[in-house]
């Protein structure tokens, strides 16, 4: 990146949320490999942060992310050069893993147009709170180009006919309807998603964080399994959460109807 340009994933910290946001306006944010490079680096950095209980993602501008820089990709297609192309998908799906792996929950703020990549970033969020007057689609095929690995991660959201409909047809969809398949977890106002978005961030980063780290954990890893394993994994990871400083204390406060005690920052392992 040019040391004249600003970054292209800017990062704010306050009362223990990170805000994130891309940082390419002019081009919808759409996923290059500087801007991919910049946000697993951002996630890397959150993830080894114990004063960071929250992540907000969004983007500047009209856009939250018009998915991959389809320019840049022609560019390697152009040259020939098919190992730039596999590393640039490769990178963007190590961004979606991260943020699942992610010990601190991640909240997607979209405000605005979130297509193919984009759309399978706000699927990749563990919570995702769009304005009113957002879109979402799975547009390459107009390109002719199938959004594959976009649909792996919104497959996990909605389901199998929704997913498709988005893939084949490559139409947009509004909030409501994003809302209704189980794309996004809430729909509001514009004028009102930054007050959200914020509300919510400071609500789960008022909880232990040892404890929001194991449940997320817990979380993706069950929701691969049957049944009978996913029991298993939980109550192994409820008799964990039983012996956490924090679960004790809070579960005494409880009891004893006093306050709560201030939760560590430092997650137990």
């Amino acid at each position: 990146m040019n040391t004249n340009e600003e970054p292209h994933v800017l990062r704010d910290d306050k009362n223990h949320v990170a805000w994130l946001t891309l940082n390419r306006p002019k081009q919808m944010n759409a996923l290059s490999r500087e801007v991919i490079s910049e946000l697993l680096s951002q996630l890397d950095k959150i993830a080894a942060d114990t004063k960071i209980r929250v992540v907000v993602l969004s983007g500047a501008g009209v856009a939250f992310s018009a998915g991959h820089d389809l320019k840049q990709m022609m560019e390697f297609a152009d040259a020939g050069n098919e190992m730039e192309i596999e590393n640039t998908i490769s990178a963007c799906t190590d961004v979606m893993l991260k943020i699942q792996g992610l010990p601190q929950p991640v909240i997607a703020s979209i405000q605005g147009t979130a297509t193919a990549a984009g759309c399978q970033l706000v699927a990749a969020c563990d919570i995702a709170i769009a304005g009113s007057h957002a879109r979402f689609a799975t547009s390459g095929i107009n390109l002719g180009l199938f959004c594959s690995t976009p649909l792996v991660q919104i497959s996990r959201n909605v389901g199998k006919s929704a997913a498709l409909e988005m893939a084949f047809t490559g139409k947009f969809i509004n909030a409501e309807d994003a809302l209704r398949i189980g794309l996004i977890s809430k729909c509001v106002g514009p004028e009102v998603l930054d007050a959200e978005v914020e509300n919510i961030a400071l609500e789960i980063a008022s909880k232990s964080p040892s404890a929001i780290r194991l449940g997320k954990e817990l979380f993706y890893k069950q929701r691969e399994l049957g049944i009978d394993a996913a029991y298993a994994l939980a109550m192994q990871a409820m008799n964990k959460n039983m012996q956490n400083d924090d679960a004790r204390e809070g579960i005494k406060a409880f009891v004893e109807k006093r306050t709560p005690p201030e939760w560590r920052n430092l997650p137990e392992e």
